[in-house]
């Protein structure tokens, strides 16, 4: 805190407090060294050193040789189960033919971009009055429009960056979404392969959509539609097995 001072300050000499400083030092490292040796000599801990890297040698030459058996043995048993093996063969035919509808092949083809964005409010401030969840795209609006692309008949899409299948799953914490645990801001950005014609058709008679529609234009929400030709998008590298599944009742 500032203050009024009248002449120089005087501080202590430090001097008179170095004595018993530096022998609480002294007294501290002792004890160190002594509760590191348990009472004993510390060089015998040093000396015993090249023993215990020569014994974790050994450990190290044992585990390595049982890694080449066991390599060994897996090789032995891929080459039981090569391309030639019949009962091998189908199953690889049967994994191309179905690898296209799980996304694990490359899709190449004309395109539509479907661009989602919160509503630009003056000021940053919702009106007053208002709800502040009516300006944020939400999760609901996401699937709205990834269902209607695939009931369009999208062959591929991309949410983001990330290929979209089967087992992704869109959710919304707050005003990010979270796809294949990664977080994203808005806009989002959807992009699906297909017949732009009627990926567009299904745009535009979905009513979830449609809903979205009627809010962009009451409260400004972000939606656009654009075709942007050719787009090619890369296979899904990530897991496709379902953690659970619950069955709709209704």
């Amino acid at each position: 805190m500032a203050g009024t001072h009248a002449g120089a300050v005087r501080r202590p000499s430090p001097r008179p407090w170095l004595v018993p400083v530096a022998a609480l030092v002294a007294g501290a490292l002792f004890a160190s060294s002594v509760r590191v040796s348990d009472g004993g000599d510390v060089r015998e801990d040093y000396a015993r050193l090249p023993d215990l890297i020569r014994e974790q040698t050994q450990v190290n030459t044992a585990r390595t040789e049982q890694i080449r058996t066991l390599r060994a043995e897996v090789d032995e048993a891929t080459a039981a189960l090569a391309p030639g093996d019949a009962t091998t063969s189908g199953l690889e035919s049967r994994a191309a033919a179905i690898a296209p509808s799980a996304g694990r092949t490359a899709v190449a083809g004309p395109a539509v971009r479907v661009t989602l964005d919160d509503a630009k409010l003056v000021g940053g401030e919702v009106p007053e009055g208002a709800d502040p969840d009516d300006y944020v795209i939400h999760q609901q609006d996401v699937q709205a429009v990834v269902n209607a692309l695939w009931s369009g008949g999208a062959e591929a899409m991309m949410l983001q960056d990330q290929r979209v299948v089967s087992t992704s799953a869109v959710r919304c914490v707050g005003n990010t979404l979270v796809l294949k645990g990664r977080v994203y801001s808005p806009p989002y950005v959807v992009t699906a392969i297909g017949d732009p014609a009627a990926m567009q058709e299904a745009l535009d008679t979905d009513p979830a959509v449609y809903t979205l529609r009627q809010w962009s234009t009451a409260v400004g929400l972000g939606y656009s539609v654009a075709d942007v030709g050719e787009q090619t998008f890369p296979a899904y590298s990530g897991s496709i097995s379902l953690a659970h599944a619950e069955v709709d009742e209704s």
